[in-house]
């Protein structure tokens, strides 16, 4: 509101000030005429002006009677031999002239204006003129010192082998001698690679705290600008900045958006990111080590980087931030757990048990969102069930019980995640059935939710086939129990085609076409062209992966439906449980798998504030949906 306030403000002075001057410095007085000249001319034969004062072209006349008044001269050559003919006291004086130094304003004044304005949207396009109206190649590195980063290592938790890689560096910045009196040298840069959320910022912020140095910050956005070459001058700026403040660390994150591999776009070596990096090249190999100024960058896209970034010398050390494991989860959300007051009934590991796939950003949240829940029910302390419904927010979407459903369709959805979680419960190797529900969620009419009992890092044919066949239960409840075929299973169809394509094409897991790669185009386009080979196959060999393709699906496709005509009795009995209670958990569908009456929910569905609908991270649960929906 003030920023936009100002702006109209200088405009309003600048148009305020061209009036003015052009108004004042208007060349042409503002006579009133209220006699014509004839009429004057008239007057002074006839002997009834008694004075005429010429100025010009202009006529200050003084008649006999009456008040005097101003006429302009039409240029008549003769009137002053007349008016003396006539008896008139004729007297001139000579045309006012404007000073010197006044002429040059007015002349030069709208030039002036016009640089003035230059400078203040220069001013504007380069962030307000920091440091000056023609400060393009200063750095825009922030700088936190001693006093202003508190974090450390204990702030960072589930990423304990990164911060041993890093370590060394914190203690080359307390005492750099221990390691050069042995002749070795620290890392000039390092790389930090992980996925968005991992906390790579985070560490490098640990290790200029742990070691009690500047930091200087910056993203890689913030070199590259309109003009070439700026981003050259503000790399040379930073490294000069930090030279005169080492040892110290240079954070640059998502270096990816100036370091990028060259060649590859247009401009040839005159464009400004090209140039912008070869800089930081030169930079980065040209201080020496004992100058104690280290690079960290931070990329989750180290793939397309410029091979000159790293190679020894540069950043010549990577460091993995890897998503957390469990326990690593379990750290980060007792760290995040500081923050809020927590009831006794909440445990770290049981959450971090729930929370597979979830990055530090996530868990971040997760405690962010169960303290807005404890928040609205007006509770003085974060309890268990606050973070089961951040969890079941986070993972599969805000409830929006707003939506009223015809019957028919609530129907549909029940028998619908009902084939989900039959065919889920019952197939080898899937995961556990956490919690089905037909309140619509996120983009889901429903969701049936599934978390695993640990971490995975690799997936066999089994679990894969299995889960096909779990996609293919919610069309297939459909069919049997409501004679009708709805479009909520379109995403279930593509993630099932997804998975049955990557069998036969990328993990080499059939018979007929063995262990070889058949997908196409599967290096990915950088700047209109492909940065990795692709796999060229012939039409019989594709007609091949089709017919494969279409073996997977028929033949999941049938396991899910045997399955569930075997079932008949559970899958009505778990339909009828979701009408009735909308959502059940773990505990119901075991009754209901076991043959029992499913024992009622624990406490009463609450309404959920929908105002956020935040996307739901892996693992991705199985739902019925819209055509537009995916879960």
């Amino acid at each position: 509101m003030n920023n936009s306030f100002s702006k109209i403000a200088v405009w309003m002075v600048i148009a305020l000030v061209l009036f003015t001057v052009f108004k004042q410095f208007d060349g042409r007085p503002a006579a009133q005429q209220t006699v014509s000249y004839t009429q004057f001319m008239q007057d002074a034969q006839s002997g009834m002006i008694r004075k005429v004062d010429v100025q010009g072209d202009v006529l200050h006349v003084t008649p006999e009677s009456g008040a005097p008044y101003t006429i302009t001269s039409p240029g008549d050559l003769w009137m002053v031999s007349d008016l003396m003919k006539a008896g008139v006291q004729v007297s001139g004086s000579a045309r006012e002239e404007p000073s010197l130094l006044m002429s040059i304003f007015v002349s030069w004044f709208p030039m002036l204006l016009l640089i003035a304005v230059w400078i203040f949207f220069m001013r504007q396009m380069q962030g307000g003129g920091k440091g000056g109206a023609f400060s393009f190649g200063k750095s825009r590195a922030r700088m936190l010192d001693e006093s202003t980063n508190s974090i450390t290592f204990a702030d960072v938790a589930g990423c304990d082998e990164a911060k041993e890689d890093v370590q060394e560096l914190v203690d080359f910045l307390r005492d750099p001698t221990k390691f050069q009196k042995l002749g070795g040298h620290i890392p000039r840069g390092v790389l930090m690679v992980g996925s968005p959320g991992t906390g790579k910022t985070l560490l490098a912020k640990a290790i200029a705290g742990e070691a009690k140095v500047p930091f200087f910050s910056i993203s890689g956005s913030d070199f590259v600008e309109m003009f070439v070459g700026v981003g050259a001058a503000r790399v040379r700026d930073m490294f000069e900045n930090a030279k005169k403040h080492a040892p110290c660390i240079i954070f640059i994150d998502e270096i990816d958006a100036v370091g990028r591999q060259r060649g590859a776009g247009l401009g040839g070596g005159n464009d400004e990111r090209e140039q912008t990096l070869n800089q930081m090249l030169v930079e980065m190999d040209g201080f020496e080590s004992g100058q104690g100024v280290i690079v960290i960058a931070a990329t989750n896209r180290p793939d397309v980087l410029d091979p000159a970034l790293l190679r020894p010398g540069r950043f010549d050390r990577q460091v993995v931030v890897p998503l957390p494991d469990i326990r690593g989860r379990e750290q980060i959300l007792k760290v995040h757990m500081r923050k809020v007051p927590i009831a006794q009934n909440v445990e770290a590991m049981v959450l971090a048990r729930g929370t597979p796939g979830f990055s530090g950003a996530d868990l971040a949240n997760l405690v962010n969102e169960a303290a807005l829940f404890a928040a609205r029910r007006s509770g003085r302390l974060v309890d268990m069930s606050d973070f089961e419904r951040a969890k079941d927010k986070i993972i599969m979407g805000a409830e929006r019980r707003s939506i009223v459903m015809p019957e028919e369709e609530r129907r549909n959805t029940a028998y619908h995640e009902s084939g989900h979680a039959i065919v889920a419960h019952l197939m080898p190797k899937t995961d556990p059935v956490h919690k089905v529900t037909i309140i619509p969620r996120g983009r889901a009419l429903g969701v049936t939710m599934q978390l695993p009992e640990s971490d995975r890092y690799s997936m066999d044919k089994i679990r894969l086939l299995s889960m096909i066949a779990v996609l293919f239960g919610g069309r297939i409840a459909e069919e049997i129990f409501m004679n009708q075929m709805t479009t909520g299973a379109s995403n279930d169809f593509e993630r099932a085609t997804a998975i049955a394509r990557d069998i036969v094409t990328r993990y080499g897991m059939t018979e007929e076409l063995g262990p070889m790669v058949y997908a196409e185009n599967e290096g990915e386009v950088f700047l209109g062209r492909s940065v990795t080979k692709t796999t060229h196959v012939s039409e019989a060999t594709m007609q091949k992966v089709d017919a494969e393709i279409r073996r997977i699906i028929d033949e999941q496709y049938n396991v899910a439906r045997r399955i569930l005509e075997e079932n008949r009795e559970k899958v009505e009995a778990m339909a009828k449980a979701l009408l009735e209670w909308e959502t059940i958990d773990s505990d119901q569908i075991g009754d209901i798998m076991e043959g029992r009456p499913p024992r009622p929910p624990k406490e009463p569905a609450q309404t959920v504030d929908s105002s956020s609908n935040v996307p739901p991270p892996a693992p991705k649960p199985s739902s019925g949906e819209n055509p537009a929906e995916a879960v």
